[in-house]
């Protein structure tokens, strides 16, 4: 049954783009309604990928907080710069991994048992500086929303009023690179230009009344771990603290910004945005984008493969990959197979610097959008 529906979806989209579908030819229009449904991608991935292996997940949370304990104590003991700089990109990298774990637990993807969800996440988001319920509830919004220009949650376009009425320090801080690399601790605590709300207030209209407990609980242990760090500065003195700590923390978040931007941004193509009854979760989710990271790929938990993670956020990260291969001959032109990356995903820099200079906001009008140009941003200064 399988098979013949794969040869179904290849036939539909080769009448549909008016050419074959392995010549990358023809009239593909990505914001047009696919011929397959959710289910269909659904019944075409194994059943064992849905498995969530508890004990598998907690084998990659030892394995990735162990490797920082043993990253902070081989840089106090070498205490050479040269091992400074190592250490601080090593570090960043690895403090994004555990988010990536913590994200998995706030998707209910770690594990089946609630209880070892929220302990695991709360444990791995706090030492980070993320509060865990806070997060997990607006990135479900996000997920539930994706490519939905109204009610999306990370990374929203901006519309066009909105746009207007910035002010040249908000252009400024969004979209002259690095900056808007370094959003993410702005975007908890005031979210998104046009948008309201706070991750840390259990009050925030992000959250119902219901989830006030949850969110003041993740907000209590966002403050305990701040608290250590000032006490650890007080203890070791603020340098080394900073040396230990701050510096990866900013790596972080700039593996945050960059890889959530990139995930929906930046594709040689321009891909759409919905309003209204053009919007529907399998459209949404189809205008997310994989990324090949090369090596960092294991690193960070296969988080690359994300249309399948987007649709299906239930998949546990170590069957992405497998998952994705499977769903692909129902996907077919609505896939857009990552560039392969090198040891080291350098491709992806002009990807994200052709996107700040082009993607800058979206039309006040119309159902299905694009992201147009304002010409004097490119006048901005960046650093990259």
């Amino acid at each position: 049954m399988k098979e013949s529906y794969v040869e179904k979806v290849k036939i539909e989209d080769s009448i549909v783009n008016g050419g074959d579908m392995a010549d990358g030819e023809g009239d593909f229009d990505p914001s047009a309604p696919p011929p397959f449904k959710i289910g269909d991608i659904r019944a075409a991935i194994p059943k064992h990928c849905w498995v969530k292996d508890p004990w598998r997940s907690l084998s990659y949370v030892f394995r990735d907080v162990l490797f920082i304990f043993l990253l902070a104590a081989a840089a106090v003991y070498f205490n050479h710069w040269a091992f400074w700089l190592l250490y601080w990109v090593l570090q960043g990298t690895m403090f994004w991994a555990i988010f990536v774990l913590g994200h998995d637990c706030g998707h209910g993807s770690f594990s089946d048992n609630p209880m070892l969800n929220n302990i695991v996440g709360h444990i791995l988001h706090s030492l980070i500086l993320v509060p865990y319920h806070g997060w997990r509830i607006s990135h479900r919004t996000h997920h539930q929303n994706h490519g939905n220009v109204e009610n999306d949650e990370s990374w929203v376009p901006i519309p066009e009023k909105i746009y207007k009425s910035l002010g040249a320090k908000t252009w400024i801080l969004r979209f002259s690179l690095p900056l808007p690399m370094f959003a993410y601790p702005i975007y908890l605590w005031k979210r998104s230009p046009g948008k309201s709300g706070s991750h840390f207030s259990p009050y925030s209209n992000l959250f119902a009344p219901n989830e006030r407990k949850a969110v003041l609980t993740s907000t209590a242990c966002w403050t305990v771990m701040l608290l250590q760090l000032v006490y650890s500065a007080f203890l070791l003195g603020a340098a080394q603290v900073i040396k230990l700590y701050a510096l990866p923390y900013l790596g972080f978040v700039m593996w945050i910004d960059i890889v959530t931007y990139l995930h929906h941004h930046g594709y040689e193509q321009k891909l759409p945005w919905y309003r209204g009854k053009e919007w529907s979760y399998l459209r949404g989710g189809l205008t997310t984008v994989d990324r090949d990271y090369g090596w960092i790929n294991n690193i960070h938990h296969d988080i690359g493969t994300h249309v399948i993670h987007h649709l299906f956020p239930q998949i546990p990260h170590y069957h992405l990959v497998e998952a994705t291969k499977a769903a692909k001959p129902v996907l077919g032109k609505y896939y857009r197979e990552p560039k392969k990356s090198g040891p080291f995903p350098f491709h992806l820099l002009s990807n994200l610097l052709n996107s700040f200079r082009e993607d800058h906001y979206v039309s006040d009008t119309g159902d299905i959008v694009y992201y147009q140009t304002d010409y004097r941003m490119n006048k901005l200064p960046t650093a990259f």
